[in-house]
């Protein structure tokens, strides 16, 4: 059996006082499900010594451990920060720092390296959608962002629409559900049904507590990528709740 996972993506919000939202929703955090909140990489550490049963994880990692890079955080910092997990891949690092497969496929690398497990983003923009490309889209994506020597234990897979990512719009239940098998069946193809099976295939793309037991209910999602609604308790800890009884 897979282990559900809520993971939360602060993105650039948040604040030291805004981790008493991680205090308040630790009660939520069950034996059941995993729980993941992703701030910004100045408050992982300090996120960390609170955090309980809750992971703790960056939102991006740089591809080489250690160098002449300046502003960019590497995996191994990290790691030694307290973190257990990096987002690499999020459609907005692909967008705003135009980041290819290629280098998703490296900062992922470099995540394991470390010793963290990669959440790594795929999807599809509007006009991809509706020109019938998306499977075409995810299957490119998934081949080349997701490195030789995946595992479950190394790796989540993490859809995130670019159309759906903060606008309200949701794919219907029979799309995310065909992305999600699509996605199962081609890591099948890749790594075989035993690896393959045990990779956490999230979804993330403006999940509320509203459609979180729908969504859960879908076929072969484990979980979810959600962003605003994970920074504060109040909105992310009924999304826990519906994820645990699902």
């Amino acid at each position: 059996m897979r282990r559900k996972l809520a993971a939360g993506n602060w993105k650039m919000n948040g604040s030291v006082a805004a981790l008493a939202q991680i205090e308040a929703m630790k009660p939520a955090a069950t034996d059941a499900i995993d729980v993941l909140i992703c701030p910004p990489a100045l408050l992982v550490a300090q996120a960390a010594t609170i955090s309980g049963d809750i992971a703790v994880g960056g939102q991006d990692c740089h591809a080489n451990a250690s160098g002449a890079h300046t502003g960019d955080t590497s995996a191994v910092m990290l790691k030694e920060a307290g973190a257990s997990h990096v987002i690499t891949g999020h459609s907005e690092r692909r967008t705003d720092h135009a980041e290819s497969d290629e280098n998703v496929a490296a900062k992922s690398q470099a995540a394991w390296d470390a010793g963290l497990i990669a959440v790594i983003c795929i999807g599809e923009t509007l006009d991809e959608r509706e020109g019938g490309e998306t499977l075409n889209v995810i299957g490119t994506q998934l081949a080349g962002s997701v490195p030789d020597g995946a595992t479950a234990e190394n790796t989540v897979v993490a859809y995130e629409p670019v159309w759906a990512i903060g606008t309200g719009k949701v794919p219907t239940l029979d799309q995310i559900g065909e992305v999600h098998d699509f996605m199962r069946a081609e890591l099948e193809k890749r790594f075989g049904k035993d690896i393959a099976g045990g990779v956490r295939l999230l979804y993330g793309g403006s999940v509320k507590a509203s459609n979180a037991t729908e969504i859960f209910a879908t076929s072969n999602v484990d979980g979810a990528l959600v962003g605003g609604a994970s920074l504060k308790a109040d909105d992310f800890v009924p999304i826990m709740t519906a994820l645990a009884a699902s």
